[in-house]
């Protein structure tokens, strides 16, 4: 599991670093287009701070008395899993199927590995 996590948090942290060094990049590989101006900024910002604090908290949480920390990215994916829903529900945002199942699968694995 501490492997699974190890890789995890890699993926995160690496995608953070990306919103930082290709931008345009980053937001392809999650299906948006790099918007312009004050949304840039906010879009380039928060995701960056997102993907590295998820990546981060699971690096650092994975190790031995560090477990607790993986409570910090399971509770970003839950929360990220229930606003999608969210957005598909009430603002005809397009269902995110893929991207909600792995964030629900990511939190409940961090939980549980957050426990032992």
């Amino acid at each position: 599991m501490r492997i699974v996590i190890l890789l995890l948090g890699a993926g995160f942290f690496l995608q953070g670093l990306a919103w930082i060094a290709a931008p345009r990049w980053a937001a392809a590989q999650l299906g948006m287009p790099l918007l312009d101006g004050l949304g840039r900024s906010t879009q380039v910002g928060d995701f960056a701070a997102f993907f590295l604090i998820a990546g981060g908290t699971m690096l650092l949480g994975s190790r031995r008395g560090h477990e607790r920390l993986l409570l910090v990215p399971a509770a970003l994916f839950a929360c990220a899993a229930a606003v999608r829903t969210i957005a598909w529900l009430f603002h005809g945002a397009a269902f995110a199927g893929l991207f909600i199942g792995v964030e629900v699968v990511a939190a409940i694995l961090l939980a549980r590995a957050a426990r032992f």
